[in-house]
């Protein structure tokens, strides 16, 4: 067994087949197929169900797939370990980051990263829920998770650095009924349509505390995917009650943004395993580590 098998293996697993992992990786698909045969031999158990279709992981294929990212991994990390004496000479750093977390912190983490390490590449991965995003970290598809929760994230055998906590804003068209930085209550939204994420959500219980708090007050839009929103709110459609991550992409865009009292606070963290980290990901988190600290500095008390 060697690592060429294991990233065959798991390239099958992330594009679903033979075919596409050939393409992807660039070899014969004739190639890939006999180094999984070979890889099946050694191990004494078959890996995929072939099926008219496709591919499917065999429970033993399942069971392995977690331990086959960690061996890779630790030897990307033994690659850049090396570099590292020298600085940080190249690697990929791949971080799971939920939607709002992902616009902000993850954005002034990423420019200031890459100004440091710009031969490291950040490859961000969507997650949607913090479940998800504990999943893809706790599994070794991501080394690192930005997520973020109506409390303070825990999660047994994850480490947890806790970023900031971001309070929830109105964001409404410039040539609506607000100014920008007032100050709203529940009742002020009376009478206004609104756009919103889909049940379950903090944000979507947050409009609909307001919903029900504030006469004529109306859900117009329910979206899945956060970046549909701020297009709709320019587009007229209603307004939204967002993170303050959202703040700064709002007003470049030419919104107004309002602060909500009394409103909810969205708890952001970064999450890691407590090993396997390569340098790449340590200096990511170290990174992380000091604009907590500058951030929570800044916070009036």
């Amino acid at each position: 067994m060697d690592a060429r098998q294991l990233r065959y293996f798991l390239a099958i697993v992330e594009h679903g087949g033979f075919s596409k992992a050939a393409a992807a990786l660039h070899v014969a698909q004739p190639s890939l197929s006999q180094a999984m045969s070979n890889l099946e031999a050694e191990l004494g158990v078959s890996l995929f169900h072939r099926t008219g279709r496709g591919v499917v992981l065999s429970d033993a294929g399942t069971e392995l797939l977690e331990p086959s990212r960690r061996v890779l991994r630790d030897l990307d990390a033994v690659r850049q370990k090396a570099s590292a004496l020298a600085g940080l000479g190249g690697g990929t750093v791949e971080v799971a980051a939920m939607p709002s977390p992902g616009i902000e912190p993850l954005t002034t983490l990423i420019h200031r990263f890459t100004e440091l390490h710009p031969s490291v590449t950040i490859a961000a991965r969507a997650a949607f829920t913090p479940e998800e995003t504990i999943n893809l970290v706790r599994s070794g598809a991501c080394e690192l998770g930005l997520l973020g929760a109506a409390t303070a994230i825990t999660a047994p055998g994850i480490d947890v650095l806790a970023v900031e906590e971001q309070p929830f804003v109105v964001v409404a068209a410039a040539d609506g009924d607000f100014e920008d930085g007032a100050v709203l209550r529940p009742e002020d939204l009376a009478g206004q349509k609104m756009i919103a994420s889909r049940s379950g959500s903090l944000m979507r219980t947050i409009v609909d505390e307001v919903t029900a708090r504030s006469g004529g007050t109306e859900i117009v839009a329910v979206v899945d995917h956060r970046t549909s929103i701020l297009p709709l709110v320019l587009a007229g459609v209603g307004i939204a009650v967002l993170p303050a991550s959202w703040n700064r992409l709002a007003r470049r865009c030419g919104l107004v943004v309002a602060s909500l009292e009394p409103t909810a606070h969205l708890h952001v963290a970064m999450i890691s395993l407590p090993s396997h980290l390569t340098p790449g990901a340590q200096a990511f988190l170290e990174l992380t580590r000091a604009l907590s600290l500058q951030r929570s500095r800044s916070t009036p008390a």
